[in-house]
């Protein structure tokens, strides 16, 4: 691997120290749960007991462990330090898989598909279905390097191609993503396609990122579904709207407080996720949730990461050229638990993508790879046979 260094998180005491503290200092306020518990956002109750898990059971240096019980790197691409994880498991070097997160998610959503695609006959798979694993952090997320300006999804696909071809000499390679991941994805399967200049042979998403120009509704179902996501955005769009005009703003209070960033992690993961045979803690353990806010915390990452929604319009938006779309293969798992964010109807994303897999999932939300990681793995297993 040409200019990767092996990478092991260790945490500092004085930095764990310092997050306990403030998490322990952190003053309640009265807040009723009027209406409902999540009725305002965030239940108080829920993250009264958060903290409590947080201060009295939970222990990051056995996480830390998990983490990296994985193989970490680093590499220089495009003047950024990008950190990601990288399995040879397998496929034996043959059949690489590029994993994007997004946000309030991390490279730890992948943790429990990881086994399971790169070693898929040691979890009651068949060997010829294993995958090469590249799994980064976005720019200014968790251990890449931060942007010293907001940094957006077309220009990660560009950074992420080099990371796939320079760095780790794959000539060509799948790619899957969800939330921001889904637009990296697709910015991969556009710009940075095989034959056009990249390495993108095929992609795989559970978020559609891309809108076909004209945005028109050429049906009653693509109208019912615009109002619906338009009625959406506006009940629960506001944090978008905040992180992709002030994210400084922002950013100020949450850098200060590993409480308020927990809690603007952690309404999302109850808002987006699948709970229908359950509660938060039905889908994720406590260890789970902390984990993934931990890695916005131990290395200061929470202001950079919203940055990246400024450099969403920054970059032009999500509309493609008129008549153009992405034309490289394109996988889409449509999880029913996607409420906000509820995927189009299949004749919409025909005119942004080349859609040649659609699965319509039985259960599972936003975070499809945490959430449901059975699922997710099975389908990403089948959408890759369907490209061979």
């Amino acid at each position: 691997m040409a200019g990767a260094r092996p990478f092991t998180i260790d945490i500092s005491d004085e930095t764990l120290s310092r997050i306990r503290e403030r998490v322990a200092a952190y003053r309640w306020f009265p807040a009723p749960d009027v209406g409902g518990p999540w009725q305002f956002g965030m239940a108080t109750d829920v993250m009264k007991d958060i903290q409590a898990y947080w201060l009295e059971r939970y222990d990051w240096r056995a996480m830390e462990a998990r983490l990296n019980a994985w193989p970490h790197f680093k590499a220089e691409v495009g003047g950024l330090d990008l950190h990601f994880l990288h399995i040879v498991g397998e496929a034996e070097g043959k059949r690489p898989l590029l994993l994007t997160h997004g946000w309030p998610g991390s490279f730890y959503e992948f943790y429990e598909a990881i086994g399971p695609l790169a070693y898929p006959s040691q979890h009651g798979g068949k060997a010829e279905d294993a995958f090469d694993l590249v799994i980064p952090s976005l720019p200014g997320y968790a251990f890449s390097g931060k942007p010293t300006a907001p940094l957006g999804q077309r220009k990660t696909a560009e950074l992420f191609d080099a990371l796939m071809r320079d760095v780790l000499g794959y000539e060509t390679y799948l790619a899957q993503g969800g939330d921001w991941g889904g637009l990296v994805t697709s910015w991969l399967g556009f710009d940075q396609a095989a034959g056009h200049g990249g390495g993108c042979r095929a992609i795989h998403l559970n978020m559609i990122g891309f809108r076909p120009t004209p945005a028109t509704p050429q049906s009653e179902t693509e109208k019912q579904w615009m109002a619906q996501s338009q009625a959406a955005m506006q009940a629960e769009g506001a944090y978008f709207m905040q992180q992709a005009t002030k994210p400084q703003t922002l950013a100020m209070a949450l850098m200060d407080s590993p409480v308020g960033t927990a809690a603007w992690i952690l309404e999302k993961f109850h808002g987006w996720s699948d709970l229908t045979d359950g509660d938060l803690f039905s889908v994720y353990s406590k260890d789970q949730l902390l984990t993934n806010v931990m890695l916005y915390l131990v290395n200061d990452a929470i202001a950079t990461s919203v940055w990246y929604y400024a450099a969403l319009f920054m970059e032009g938006g999500v509309a493609l050229p008129e008549g153009q779309r992405v034309e490289v293969p394109t996988g889409f798992a449509n999880y029913p638990g996607e409420e906000i964010y509820t995927p189009p109807p299949r004749s919409w994303c025909e005119r942004a993508y080349n859609i040649t897999w659609w699965s319509d999932m039985a259960k599972g939300g936003h975070f499809a790879a945490m959430e449901v990681p059975d699922l997710f793995v099975e389908d990403v297993r089948a959408w890759a046979r369907s490209l061979d």
